[in-house]
């Protein structure tokens, strides 16, 4: 891509979208566009396609979606799966009506079967059963991933699609009623630190083993990508590596500086047992990840202070 190229970054003021806009900057990019949920309803279908026709963008990063935790997914089905499959439609169509030469779509790793064989490759996508907790959004990323190969193979498009794993950093969303796993543990950790509180309640029993991606990792990987690879293989985006909620928990409440104790609760659900990214195929394209938990960790808790001291929370 020449650093002039017009690119579209969908939902930049999300985790991943301000993400991808940091690092497209940080690496001389100077055409970078963007449109905030009040200017551009990217599920209205009229105002996205008038928004291509105007702007016509060389190049397209969709992160933008409907996201949230095992609570907000179980609580809200109908509103991941609408629009989500809303937003894919909507720019995946616009961007070949108006000859993008290139897509990123945003998948994500809940996109494979619940007991998918560890660590996932890419070859397990629709081998299974989803997890239920989040169907209805894997289903939405699902249509995206087979809209973007159609495409390719309709009209011979060049649209990837990646899957990230479990992602964190600036610019997460810290609710504790719709935030993923992350975040919110390291909001308790924080808030009962200051409370002066004697335990921290985490969700489930603790077991589930997970893998975290610091985001700007993420945009990182996905420029590299958009610069190098143009096939129709879906890649998975990660690290490889597995910790378990109890040892994720343990971390946060280190870098916090919590000195209460950990509570579970196992009336809460637990998701997938197992969830790691088989990321063999991403580093044969010449990527792997550099920062580890605990250094993504110490960037993140240094930014949620910034902002709750500038009572942004």
């Amino acid at each position: 891509m020449d650093k002039q190229v017009k690119i579209y970054v969908a939902g930049h003021r999300g985790l991943v979208g301000s993400a991808m806009v940091r690092e497209l900057t940080a690496q001389g990019y100077m055409n970078i566009l963007t449109r905030t949920h009040a200017e551009l309803n990217l599920e209205n279908q009229q105002a996205v396609a008038d928004f291509f026709a105007a702007e016509k963008p060389e190049y397209v990063i969709l992160s933008a979606a409907k996201v949230g935790g095992i609570g907000a997914n179980s609580a809200k089905p109908a509103e991941f799966i609408y629009k989500n499959l809303m937003i894919a439609t909507n720019i995946i169509h616009n961007a070949y009506l108006n000859g993008v030469k290139k897509l990123l779509f945003l998948g994500s790793s809940c996109i494979y079967p619940r007991l998918a064989e560890q660590p996932i490759k890419e070859e397990s996508l629709l081998t299974g059963a989803l997890e239920p907790t989040n169907e209805a959004y894997a289903l939405a990323k699902i249509a995206g991933i087979k809209m973007c190969q159609s495409y390719n193979k309709q009209y011979g498009t060049k649209y990837i699609s990646v899957m990230p794993t479990n992602l964190y950093g600036i610019n997460d969303n810290f609710d504790l009623q719709s935030s993923h796993v992350l975040p919110a543990l390291l909001r308790k950790f924080h808030e009962a630190k200051e409370n002066g509180e004697k335990t921290v309640t985490v969700w489930g029993t603790g077991t589930p083993v997970r893998e975290f991606l610091y985001v700007d990792e993420l945009a990182n990987a996905c420029v590299h990508l958009m610069q190098h690879y143009d096939g129709d293989k879906i890649v998975n985006i990660g690290t490889g590596i597995g910790v378990t909620i109890k040892e994720l928990a343990e971390t946060v409440k280190e870098t916090v500086g919590f000195s209460g104790d950990l509570v579970f609760d196992p009336s809460k659900p637990d998701g997938t047992p197992i969830k790691i990214n088989d990321v063999s195929f991403l580093r044969e394209l010449g990527w792997t990840a550099k920062v580890d938990l605990k250094d993504g960790l110490n960037r993140t808790y240094a930014w949620y202070c910034k902002q709750n001291q500038e009572g942004k929370f």
